[in-house]
């Protein structure tokens, strides 16, 4: 019951049991509590550093219990000192904070940032896109290629897209077909869009980009390798044309929440056919059109190999010009 006040139970049944009998000793205590003695002279070390014992005057080498409305009022008193001391600190902590913020939203603006800026190293890289998320003020615009994002790097996440939505920001994600098949991913953008954001998905998406309130964009430097750094553009004219791209891409994709594009009646070709189809007859290689699609090398000769026995075709070549025909093309 005396815990909140830094008293352990065995210490407080220790000093109840001194109450009542001021006179015992560790060998009486020992008895009279069925505790060890170690568990007794523990206790009672930590009831004198506690203050709830003093040394008896009347039998020196001995110790007496503390009046409690004395010894325990003196606890108390402790912890108000140390709430006290503790809200301090919490105060100052929040000031801190407070200035810090102040610091990065007084930062300028995206469209301040110099009209082209290149970033090299991870670590540069997911810094200024975290300054650009704190400084976004109307709209963030992402596109997220690939079928999923790594459990670890979506909770790193949460705490800033949770103050962006806070925040009002409108936060709209064209993320990647495949991505549907990676739960934990699913999961985190459901909770996005609970919290007000919008996300679609579609078979192929423009590379990779970020777009704050349509006045600064960051682009990988290269689509294939995004390790090998990125570029943060802020001419009027580039972040339009990235805009619009982002809007083409809006429209064509579909919600989260509906379900992926199903076959066309009669077997033909879903969206994800018509974009593999397209890559096949501008004769992208597999491995190539796999990164496109977001999806295994597997996975696209399975479903190349599905197409031509859909399209009753005996080579590639065969595939594209009955395609063409179908008007799958």
């Amino acid at each position: 019951m005396l815990e909140v006040l830094g008293l352990e139970a065995v210490s407080e049944l220790i000093y109840r049991e001194m109450l009542q009998h001021p006179e015992w000793g560790v060998t009486e205590l020992v008895a009279g509590t069925g505790l060890s003695e170690t568990e007794v002279r523990d206790a009672l070390d930590q009831l004198a550093a506690l203050t709830l014992l003093r040394a008896s005057r009347e039998a020196p080498g001995t110790l007496r219990p503390v009046n409690p409305e004395i010894g325990l009022a003196v606890l108390v008193s402790r912890q108000e000192a140390e709430l006290a001391r503790r809200r301090q600190e919490i105060a100052a902590g929040q000031a801190a904070v407070a200035a810090l913020l102040a610091d990065v939203t007084a930062a300028p603006d995206p469209a301040a940032y110099p009209d082209a800026e290149r970033l090299v190293g991870l670590d540069a890289i997911q810094s200024r896109l975290e300054a650009l998320a704190v400084g976004a003020k109307t709209e963030l615009l992402s596109v997220v290629p690939g079928a999923g994002q790594r459990r670890e790097t979506l909770e790193a996440s949460r705490d800033l897209d949770s103050g962006l939505l806070r925040r009002g920001v409108r936060m709209r994600t064209l993320a990647q077909d495949s991505m549907r098949t990676s739960p934990h991913t699913v999961a985190y953008s459901r909770w996005m869009i609970e919290g007000g954001a919008q996300i679609r998905t579609s078979p192929v998406l423009p590379p990779r980009m970020v777009i704050v309130d349509r006045a600064c964009a960051m682009v990988p430097l290269d689509p294939a390798d995004t390790s090998k750094g990125a570029v943060q553009v802020a001419e009027p004219g580039v972040v339009t044309a990235l805009v619009a791209l982002f809007e083409h891409a809006w429209e064509r994709a579909v919600p989260l929440d509906a379900p992926a594009a199903d076959p066309k009646p009669e077997d033909g070709p879903t969206d994800a056919d018509h974009e593999l189809l397209k890559l096949m007859a501008a004769g992208v290689t597999d491995e190539a059109a796999a990164n496109r699609l977001g999806v295994s090398l597997r996975t696209v000769r399975r479903r190349i190999a599905d197409l031509m026995d859909r399209l009753g075709a005996t080579s590639r070549f065969d595939a594209g010009l009955k395609a063409g025909r179908r008007g799958w093309l």
